[in-house]
């Protein structure tokens, strides 16, 4: 099992959870977050904004579909521009469903 961490654009959030609930992925928890990535934030005239709001998306998937979520993820939260995001995958060792006691995702 593979945790997909994905932090986007807000603007992006309905086009990547569309695009995954379309392929059968309709699992993920949504958080919002601020941050900034190698251009260490935004100028806009006098304005600096050092911290950017953005979306982490995080979802549990068998290893066999990383490949598949990654592109879904990449291709739908895409607009070219600085800022689109990052996609970070970690391993999981155990997950558990809470009302079942059920191992795995």
């Amino acid at each position: 099992m593979k945790l997909v961490k994905a932090i986007i654009r807000p603007e992006k959030v309905d086009d990547v959870i569309d695009a995954l609930d379309k392929e059968g992925f309709p699992a993920f928890t949504k958080i919002d977050v601020v941050g900034r990535g190698k251009q260490g934030g935004l100028r806009v005239g006098e304005f600096y904004y050092d911290e950017l709001p953005k979306v982490m998306l995080l979802i549990a998937v068998n290893d066999e579909d990383v490949g598949k979520i990654v592109e879904i993820i990449r291709k739908s939260a895409y607009t070219g521009n600085f800022g689109d995001g990052k996609i970070f995958v970690q391993p999981i060792e155990e997950a558990y469903t809470i009302r079942t006691g059920e191992t795995g995702i």
